[in-house]
């Protein structure tokens, strides 16, 4: 078992300022078979990346911050405390459009075939 601190992620430094930072918290390692892990740190006006996945479901939880959803093309707030889940097929990113980092966990389920991302052009 491992429980995930949110507190211990919550004023992590961003070790790419002005960038976006992504460290890997769960995974094999820790005996993770079907499921992975990160930490993120999204700076304010970080580019975004309008995407979905054919077969990966995530759970994304902030931890600080606000930052804007957009799913489907519909914009949702996201704050410190709010958890939100994304099926395959969803297209969606995360805008961080505030003055401060926007923090947040995310667990993900692994594809059969490694990464299904796909990147839509608008």
């Amino acid at each position: 078992m491992k429980i995930y601190y949110s507190k211990e992620y919550s004023n992590l430094a961003n070790p790419t300022p002005g960038q976006t930072y992504r460290q890997e918290i769960l995974s094999p390692k820790e005996k993770a078979k079907d499921l992975g892990g990160i930490i993120g740190v999204m700076a304010p006006g970080s580019p975004p990346r309008y995407h979905y996945h054919n077969q990966r479901e995530s759970i994304i939880i902030a931890i600080s911050g606000e930052a804007i959803e957009v799913c489907e093309g519909k914009e949702f707030p996201f704050k410190a405390g709010d958890v939100i889940f994304i099926p395959p097929g969803e297209k969606h990113m995360t805008l961080n459009r505030s003055q401060q980092d926007f923090r947040y966990l995310e667990f993900f389920t692994h594809p059969p075939a490694g990464s299904d991302f796909v990147e839509v052009k608008e």
